[in-house]
């Protein structure tokens, strides 16, 4: 097991690093305050000047758009928010190109939804155009696509839409920037409550009461995102840490600050991270008990013989839990037919549906290759 210090070192040297940072990071009083984003721009600039190449994800739009619409909190209903987003995503990807360009560094905007990169026809586009501009010396700015994005096809925050990206773009390091230094066992206001300079795995924080959104009220995170995405991240072996934004030069430089979160697992299919922990079921398929071994012993694909129930209303291609006779999620796929259509074909073998319907019919409800076990996942 690796110590912190060498986790701190591989966080501190990475090649190709993605750091986010919060609402609540970049603005003062609910509006967007240029002098935190310059600093940080600075911060990343230096990282930057040393070779390192930085994808940055950043909060904010929606804060950014509220001055506009003489909003002074954020608003609930989603179509103000997108339209908040709308305006404030262009005024604050402004404010990033003026301060990286004193630098002497060019930024691209990414906007992102689930579906861009959980769709086999979109993820792979997504990967492409950030290598591409890395490979051209950009730093991309990334933000989820609030304009358009809906609770159906929304990451949720920004915090795991940046331990996805980090994976997507084959990162060695996460850094996660907030109002808060790091992980402690309680609140972290409350006088004895402890600092946790490092997490080794999901055991650690068994004991943690873990908070929310943040003070200032303008984001969607809290430290209970931050742990999540931590995890999601130290799952697919990315190094992790957690500091504060106004130790962030400390934090980009030889990574002493924050908490720490040892990388737990290995790299998996990009496609099937996003799978896991980047879509919303838009219903489930109950498994016979075979069907639920097949998929999680033997990773096999999902066929109608093994289903003995269909929930809910979707079409061929969404994102579809899997569950088994009690009711417990064992995977996630991407389902191969509507939901219309499927009930006459539970139970029953492909081979006799190829004969009384056609070949189309000779094929998996859902592919392993489109495929995820999360049972056990947090």
């Amino acid at each position: 097991m690796a110590s912190t210090e060498d986790v701190r070192a591989r966080i501190a040297q990475a090649p190709r690093i993605v750091v986010k940072v919060g609402s609540s990071s970049l603005t003062r009083d609910g509006a967007l305050d240029p002098d935190r984003l310059r600093a940080l721009v600075s911060v990343v600039a230096q990282r930057r000047e040393q070779g390192t190449q930085v994808v940055l994800v950043s909060s904010g739009a929606i804060a950014t758009g509220m001055p506009s619409l003489g909003l002074r909190a954020r608003p609930r209903d989603l179509a103000t928010q997108q339209a908040a987003a709308s305006v404030g995503q262009g005024l604050l990807i402004a404010h990033y190109t003026a301060a990286f360009a004193t630098h002497g560094f060019t930024v691209g905007q990414v906007l992102l939804t689930s579906d861009d990169v959980t769709r086999r026809t979109h993820y792979r586009n997504a990967q492409r155009t950030f290598f591409r501009l890395l490979e051209l010396g950009i730093v991309p700015i990334v933000n989820e696509n609030d304009t358009v994005a809906t609770d159906e096809i929304r990451v949720g925050d920004n915090d795991r839409l940046a331990a996805l990206v980090a994976h997507v773009v084959q990162a060695e390091a996460l850094i996660l920037l907030s109002d808060v230094p790091g992980l402690y066992d309680g609140p972290p206001e409350r006088g004895d409550a402890r600092f946790i300079p490092e997490v080794h795995s999901t055991a650690d924080l068994a004991d943690i009461a873990i908070g929310g959104v943040g003070s200032a009220g303008v984001g969607l995170g809290g430290m209970s995102s931050k742990v999540q995405a931590a995890g999601i991240a130290a799952s697919a072996g990315i190094p992790t840490l957690v500091a504060a934004t106004v130790d962030a030069a400390e934090a980009l430089g030889a990574a002493s600050v924050g908490t720490v979160f040892h990388p737990t697992g290995s790299r998996t299919s990009t496609r099937l991270l996003w799978l896991a922990h980047a879509t919303t079921p838009s219903g489930s398929l109950v498994l016979d008990d075979g069907a639920v071994e097949a998929i999680v012993e033997r990773r096999l694909s999902l066929l109608p013989a093994g289903i003995t129930g269909v929930n809910g209303t979707f079409l061929a291609g969404d994102p579809v839990d899997l569950v088994d006779q009690n009711g417990d999620t064992v995977a996630r796929g991407l389902v191969n037919f509507d939901a219309s259509e499927l009930p006459s074909l539970v139970g029953r073998s492909t081979r006799d549906l190829a004969r009384e319907r056609g070949p189309e019919y000779e094929r998996e409800v859902v592919h392993r290759d489109d495929l995820v076990v999360i049972r056990g996942l947090g």
